[in-house]
């Protein structure tokens, strides 16, 4: 739901200060919240546009006081009003990103930057059918709601009663009601998942611990050249589902990857990147389905290059011989000869160039 025009009851609004520190509330008529630097009372902000700025009162609610601060040091007035109200914030409804990292939530949510490479590589638009399996708090639905639209449908399986009320409460207070395309299920996804019916879903998105063991039903589900993407946070969890995927032979070759996130300041001269940054949350691995009885293709592994033996299993000779194969394994003798050929051009180029040979490799 698009919302515009004047702040109404009932939304939630994000308010900024100068420091950047955020806070966000539910306007309700009458209400107030208390904060460190004053009082903010709803009813100055209700019926007002965005952009606008309200100012704490002090907990008996003068305006006196706030307004005497102003006229004591209007250039900083928050230098005397830090007991007595007088606080500046910026009045604006939150965006989608900043509703989530607001909201109640029982589970640990995804980042904004993991849940923009979903819908990105996940090819999630307007009017599709979607599957998610583990809703959380609802960060990911909120986007898929949002990204499929009321012409799409969105159907999400959460195991626990208490995380699925949890994502439902915070889906009907962003929407301002309960979105009528979604359809949230409670239970296991094997048991939820045989109730839906085959290749009906454009897309899913599975985000749980053991994505590879539901690999087969969400198979049965998706309609051939679907995209499912799966979200996990260990190498080991990486590489058992990529495994999984080309050893069932239902799904394209995997692309995984995973994405950084670092801030910058630019202030005057001082424009450099923030000492803190969001490395490392979690993995996406990607893949479409293919059609019933249509092995996928994958590029075949040459005998030279065993990349899954235990190296520790070896002999002696073997491991040597392992070891070899390994340091080559991204060059060919071919192209290491035309490598040493254009060296030794280059080294005999130095000594035309300087008359000295005698140190030069020969």
């Amino acid at each position: 739901m698009v919302r515009r025009g004047p702040l109404q009851a009932g939304e939630k609004v994000q308010l900024t200060d100068r420091k950047g520190k955020k806070i966000t509330v539910q306007l309700m008529a009458g209400e107030e919240t208390q904060t460190e630097r004053g009082v903010i009372r709803h009813d100055d902000i209700i019926g007002g546009p965005e952009g606008a700025v309200v100012v704490t009162l002090t907990s008996e609610g003068s305006v006196e006081s706030a307004a005497e601060a102003y006229r004591h040091n209007p250039r900083k007035p928050w230098k005397n009003t830090r007991k007595i109200g007088g606080w500046q914030y910026t009045v604006m409804r939150p965006r989608l990103q900043d509703f989530i990292l607001s909201m109640p939530r029982g589970a640990q949510i995804m980042y904004p930057k993991d849940i923009a490479q979903v819908i990105e590589v996940c090819d999630i638009r307007r009017g599709m059918r979607v599957l998610e399996s583990g809703g959380g708090s609802g960060a990911m639905g909120l986007h898929l709601l949002d990204a499929v639209g009321e012409d799409g449908e969105l159907t999400t399986i959460e195991m626990r009663p208490e995380f699925a009320r949890v994502c439902e409460a915070n889906a009907t207070v962003y929407f301002g009601e309960r979105p009528a395309w979604w359809n949230l299920l409670v239970g296991d996804f094997d048991s939820k998942s045989q109730d839906l019916p085959e290749h009906y879903f454009d897309r899913i998105f599975l985000d749980m611990l053991d994505p590879w063991n539901r690999l087969e039903n969400a198979w049965r589900v998706i309609a051939p050249g679907g995209v499912i993407t799966c979200y996990v946070t260990t190498t080991t969890q990486l590489s058992r589902v990529a495994e999984a995927m080309r050893e069932s032979g239902q799904w394209t070759e995997p692309e995984i990857s995973e994405t950084m996130e670092r801030g910058w300041k630019a202030q005057g001269l001082a424009v450099r990147p923030n000492h803190e940054m969001i490395g490392h949350t979690g993995f996406l691995i990607t893949a479409r389905a293919m059609a019933p009885d249509v092995e996928a293709l994958h590029k075949r592994q040459r005998a030279t290059k065993d990349t899954y033996s235990d190296i520790d299993e070896l002999t002696p000779e073997q491991q040597q011989a392992r070891l070899e194969e390994l340091e080559l394994r991204d060059i060919s003798d071919r192209k290491l000869r035309k490598v040493l050929k254009d060296l030794d051009t280059q080294v005999a180029n130095i000594a035309k160039s300087t008359g000295r040979g005698e140190n030069l490799p020969q």
